[in-house]
């Protein structure tokens, strides 16, 4: 082992006067490495690509909105004409139905004027055409595919793919976070719309019908896409052809590897996160890190130091079972279950008193299959640094309610410590937050949030009569709080029900396992492990999310012998097929590791906690 000095920005506590956070060990850009050449650049290997292909008459391009469509044709058409190829454009645009339509489909879904109230569209990208108006280009790819005149027709556009009619299908990708950065900055609007709304309700539609819609399609076309291609930058399209595609996914299946994590900063956003993962300090804050979110996050893989991105979802669409193993397959279906995400108030502020929806309220109201539990391990903190949770054992339920909703209306300020119980927190705590538990971080925590997947259902009750950092007064759900809220769970509750007290279950020469979380209220179960050298696990056909929480790095080595590396803060996914892995520290610091997984059973003979009780 290496004898590196520890970090200063590693140290837990940190000191009450730290104000400046040293880069650290933690990669923010992080990718799956791969032997084989098969990442490709530029307009010019497209056109070429084309140029070689013999018999191709009809190219379909389908992709998610979001792509600039605009560029992509004329990039790749200037290169075409270059090589003596006029190819014809077909626009999917030109079959759309007329916004009006589209809104009165949608409207039973999108849940009027409120943020976050809507469900997920249940079908697919057909809703948003004319059939008559595919079935006109499905004839008319049919007649060209048959002529083999070798006059190349290219059918493009988000829904292309509808057709099923191609000699090549191309699919384009881009990361969900460029999308929302191009959708703040009013370069796109909703699929189907012309006019850019306010980012809030272009997010709100996406996340309840066209990301749904456009990833269905994403995931019926994944069998059989010929060119993937990632388009995040307009200008330089990464491309690995659909086989290569395909196989790359099957061997990430069976190996450790992290997502790409985007950073976001917040209202009440802290300084720690924007030092030691070294983030642009020139943002007012950095409040979240997306860690590990399916619906959110991309996966980069790259050789000779190119770097492609496709969506973490299309790993899930095609390797499911071998991620999350066969019970939790059953379970979950394409969705991965475990979310990790960070919320920074180091030397910022109070996250907002807040709840999340029981699972009937979240089952009915929001069409999602599951609730929003959570956790939060406290990986860093300051002195004298807190967490809220759950009621004060005096709590008067109407005189909070009064309270809330006088400050909602008058702009007065609560006294939430005259209701909320608050606990105080340090490095290694862990705190259970089921649904319908009042909570929120308190200022100098660095939380690491292990949750269930769903993610923007939160109710708040008070947010210290804040703004956001575009100067809008955030939003406030206290009647739709007090649907939701387990008035029972007060501070005795608390303290002997969600603070995790740490047991020891298995240990070996250098190394102990310790079970922190295992309650019918979670369906998900967390340990650490603490060693100094080495431990080895078997995932027993169970999928791990992981993050280093105290230690600089280590070495994790598998069973079909891949190597990567884990660091301080770092988040990473151990898949059900990895099998046996090993953990290797390489410094002499001890090391903690936390492993979250589906409980066992889940998904063959025990249910989720019971969404009715």
């Amino acid at each position: 082992m290496t004898k590196n000095k520890i970090n200063t920005s590693l140290k837990q506590p940190l000191c009450r006067e730290q104000t400046n956070y040293p880069r650290g060990f933690c990669n923010p850009n992080p990718s799956f490495k791969i032997n084989n050449k098969s990442i490709n650049y530029s307009y010019k290997y497209l056109a070429n690509y084309i140029t070689n292909k013999i018999g191709l008459n009809v190219l379909v391009i389908d992709g998610y909105n979001g792509v600039d469509w605009k560029i992509f044709k004329s990039k790749l058409d200037r290169q075409l004409v270059e090589k003596g190829i006029n190819a014809k454009w077909k626009n999917l645009n030109d079959c759309l139905i007329a916004e009006r339509e589209i809104q009165k489909k949608i409207e039973p879904f999108i849940g009027g004027d409120d943020r976050i109230f809507g469900t997920h569209y249940p079908f697919g990208m057909e809703m948003f055409f004319s059939p008559k108006k595919i079935a006109d280009y499905r004839i008319e790819a049919s007649i060209i595919k048959a002529k083999r005149n070798n006059d190349l027709t290219i059918f493009y556009g988000c829904g292309a793919g509808l057709l099923e009619i191609w000699d090549e299908l191309w699919y384009l990708d881009i990361p969900k976070d460029e999308i929302q950065t191009r959708a703040r900055n009013k370069k796109i609007s909703n699929f189907g719309e012309k006019e850019n709304k306010s980012f809030e309700c272009f997010y709100k539609r996406s996340y309840f019908i066209e990301w749904p819609a456009m990833n269905r399609q994403k995931k019926n076309l994944l069998p059989n896409i010929d060119m993937l291609i990632d388009l995040k930058n307009s200008n330089d399209p990464k491309s690995i052809k659909g086989n290569d595609f395909r196989k790359t996914l099957n061997r990430i299946s069976r190996s450790p590897f992290r997502i790409r994590p985007w950073f976001s900063s917040g209202p009440w956003g802290g300084k720690y996160m924007q030092g030691h993962f070294g983030l642009n300090p020139d943002l007012p804050n950095i409040a979240w890190s997306f860690e590990i979110i399916t619906p959110e996050n991309g996966i980069v893989i790259e050789n000779d130091g190119m770097k492609l991105e496709f969506s973490f979802d299309f790993l899930m669409f095609q390797e499911n079972k071998n991620v999350l193993g066969n019970d939790a397959a059953k379970q979950f279906k394409y969705e991965w279950p475990i979310r990790l995400d960070y919320l920074d108030t180091i030397d910022g502020g109070n996250l907002s008193t807040q709840v999340h929806p029981r699972p009937e309220f979240v089952m009915e109201n929001f069409g999602e299959t599951f609730t929003q539990d959570e956790s939060y391990y406290i990986l860093n903190s300051k002195p004298n640094s807190k967490v809220y949770l759950g009621l004060q054992e005096s709590c008067n339920e109407d005189k909070f309610y009064n309270q809330l909703k006088n400050s909602e209306k008058n702009g007065t300020e609560v006294d939430i410590d005259k209701f909320v119980n608050s606990v105080s927190s340090k490095p290694h705590d862990l705190f259970l937050i089921p649904n319908g538990t009042v909570h929120g971080s308190g200022k100098n925590n660095l939380v690491l949030e292990i949750s269930a997947t769903p993610y923007i259902f939160t109710f708040k009750i008070y947010d210290w009569l804040r703004k956001d950092l575009n100067g809008k007064m955030r939003s406030i759900n206290i009647d739709r709080a007090w649907e939701n809220i387990r008035f029972d769970r007060r501070s005795k509750f608390v303290k002997e029900n969600l603070i995790a007290k740490p047991k020891l279950i298995a240990e070996g020469k250098d190394w102990k396992e310790f079970l922190l979380a295992d309650k019918k209220e979670n369906w998900w179960n967390v340990h650490r492990i603490e060693f100094s050298s080495e431990f080895q696990k078997n995932t027993n056909d169970t999928a791990f999310a992981i993050n280093l929480v105290e230690g600089q790095s280590c070495k994790i080595v598998t069973e079909n012998g891949y190597k990567t590396t884990i660091s301080f803060a770092e988040s990473m996914i151990i898949p059900a097929e990895a099998k046996n892995f090993k953990i290797i520290n390489l410094h002499e610091n001890l090391c903690k590791l936390v492993i979250v997984y589906v409980r066992n059973g889940i998904g063959k003979d025990k249910p989720l906690n019971d969404p009715f009780e």
